[in-house]
């Protein structure tokens, strides 16, 4: 049995960026667990550029921005241990490990900070009929097989959703020589952001067919074909409108799940909208010293939000561990209408944070509004805004009543 200051879990973009913060807050005592075998988490394999333009000021690729956060992490003398799978988190902050090296690891730790990131909805979510041949992949794995391991996943391919990772595989995979026949989307929009749009679709001359979806999968030891049919405002296939299209590869870029199955096991609860945990200002979930922030929280669109983010949280953390206590949030914030979700979900009304949000639909020309009551606490004007791309306003105490709960809608 070990006992620690804190416990990370998950050695990526959020746990190190945290990590760092606690680090420069005086906690000492600090062990980040990573079930990879290197820290970096999922930019490891994320070689396009476009990070770190807001955290740094300028264009990384995944790995470079990845470094950065290792090499401080490294040389501040925090303690990692990789290749390790945490198996258990109870709620008395008890964390149960398995590593290679060190064998079954008990930990009982002052604080938990999760940061677990998100896993790729699968075909098997989806339920999409057909055979089982091989050549279908998540974009992610795809991604990984060619970033990582240098092998080629196909050569004529089909995107299913037009996801992030989705536009990007796109041009990597037109960039390797492979044929991209379209990217089909069920939805009549786009959930991938504007500028990958552009630089991964447009500039390629890849199709994105909307409104269109995946109705069956055919080829027995490898894939051959896929029907694909147009959809109506229902996402139901429209009969009479099916289309073969050969192919040898179905990349799957359908959503991004967060990885919550260990703040299940430590009594966690989760907000159905985000899949992530209801949390309060200071990024602590209902379990009083468990934290979560970054994807495992809710899905970002930029990786500089999620260390932004795990920053925030690693101040509350270390205020949590070195005063015993965190000011308390019985205010509740609620998404009013046209916002798909709100973060934090709980607020105390007396110190400022960052609310962040995503609308459900497009919209143009519409104000983002947030009210205490009959009190309007702030309102943003938007020329445009997307589901694809999260909102932040910063909050400011002044504004805020401590005795009323929290309203976000859109006119």
């Amino acid at each position: 049995m070990m006992k620690k200051q804190a416990v990370i879990v998950g050695g990526g973009p959020a746990g190190l960026a945290a990590a760092l913060r606690l680090k420069e807050k005086g906690i000492q005592d600090i062990l980040i667990l990573e079930r990879e075998k290197v820290l970096g988490g999922i930019l490891r394999q994320c070689i396009h550029d476009g990070f770190g333009l807001t955290r740094f000021g300028e264009s990384l690729s995944g790995p470079e921005y990845a470094q950065r956060f290792i090499d401080k992490v490294l040389d501040a003398g925090i303690a990692c241990v990789t290749d390790c799978t945490v198996l258990d988190i109870t709620p008395e902050k008890l964390v149960t490990a398995a590593s290679r090296e060190h064998g079954l690891l008990q930990i009982q730790a002052d604080a938990v900070l999760l940061t677990m990131g998100c896993r790729e909805r699968t075909r098997g979510a989806l339920a999409t009929p057909g055979t089982r041949p091989a050549g279908v992949y998540t974009a992610g794995v795809a991604q990984s097989y060619i970033n990582l391991q240098n092998i080629m996943v196909g050569h004529e391919v089909v995107i299913l959703g037009s996801g992030d990772i989705g536009l990007i595989m796109a041009r990597r995979m037109t960039l390797e020589g492979a044929h991209v026949q379209g990217v089909y989307e069920v939805q009549p929009y786009p959930s991938g952001l504007p500028r990958n749009i552009e630089q991964c679709l447009n500039d390629y001359g890849i199709p994105l067919h909307l409104s269109h979806t995946v109705v069956d999968i055919r080829g027995r030891e490898r894939l051959t074909s896929v029907v694909v049919a147009q959809c109506d405002e229902h996402y139901r296939p429209i009969p009479g409108t099916e289309q073969e299209i050969p192919c040898d590869t179905l990349i799957l870029s359908v959503g991004l799940i967060p990885e919550n199955e260990l703040s299940l096991a430590a009594g966690v609860e989760l907000d159905a909208r985000t899949r992530g945990a209801f949390v309060d200002e200071h990024c602590q979930t209902g379990v009083p010293g468990i934290f979560a922030a970054g994807n495992v929280l809710h899905v970002h669109d930029l990786v500089d939000f999620v260390s932004l983010e795990a920053e925030a949280l690693a101040n509350s953390a270390a205020e949590y561990l070195l005063t015993g206590s965190l000011p308390e949030c019985r205010l509740e914030v609620k998404a009013g209408n046209s916002v798909g979700h709100v973060i934090p979900q709980r607020i105390s009304g007396t110190r400022d944070f960052t609310l962040s949000l995503r609308v459900r639909q497009p919209l143009s020309n519409v104000s983002i509004v947030v009210r205490q009551g009959e009190k309007e606490v702030l309102r943003k004007r938007m020329h445009k805004a997307l589901p694809a791309e999260m909102i932040q306003l910063p909050i400011r105490a002044e504004k805020l009543s401590s005795s009323a709960d929290m309203e976000v809608y859109v006119e």
